[in-house]
């Protein structure tokens, strides 16, 4: 059974993607106005508009593009401190940069762990089945440390360029 906790969680998760990641989004409870067959005008373009940008990051006509969302859990067999399971984090952190250079880690961080939630990747790849694949590469997951539970997701391309715009903002690299 599903704590309410767990709901509520997983709830602000959603908005908290939908607010920060997809460019306009508002939580309010309002209807973008609709065309009708008799409007004369066509829609005003975006004078920010980059196709070439948007080609790079697989942007459709909104500039959205589909994802997969992993998110890690806490298993029932956590590996014991010490050498072996500091082992299996550096394994695991290589792999995410390995992921990343590849193009395919698009974003990845730590949660709080309520509810076992320990974090978060999202892959540029259309495929839940696509996603486990290169998720069973991780020592987290091949030591039985954490679960992944796959969601599809669609969001903005721009989560494209988030991993080349991390190295300018980031002082010292990971």
């Amino acid at each position: 059974m599903i704590s309410t906790q767990s709901i509520r969680h997983r709830w602000l998760l959603s908005v908290l993607l939908l607010v920060v990641l997809v460019p306009g989004f508002s939580t309010a409870a309002e209807s973008p106005p609709t065309a009708s067959a008799t409007d004369a005008a066509a829609p005003v373009p975006n004078p920010k508009f980059d196709a070439q940008l948007a080609k790079r990051a697989g942007a459709d006509l909104h500039g959205m593009r589909n994802y997969v969302l992993v998110i890690l859990k806490s298993s029932t067999t956590p590996m014991p401190k010490g050498p072996e399971r500091d082992a299996m984090f550096q394994g695991h952190f290589a792999n995410m940069q390995r992921l990343s250079d590849a193009g395919i880690l698009k974003v990845a961080g730590p949660l709080d762990g309520v509810d076992g939630w320990r974090g978060l990747f999202v892959l540029a790849v259309e495929t839940v089945e696509e996603a486990k694949e290169h998720v069973a590469t991780d020592p987290v997951i091949k030591n039985g440390e954490m679960v992944a539970e796959y969601h599809r997701f669609f969001s903005s391309a721009a989560l494209m360029l988030i991993p080349e715009l991390h190295e300018q903002v980031a002082e010292t690299p990971m």
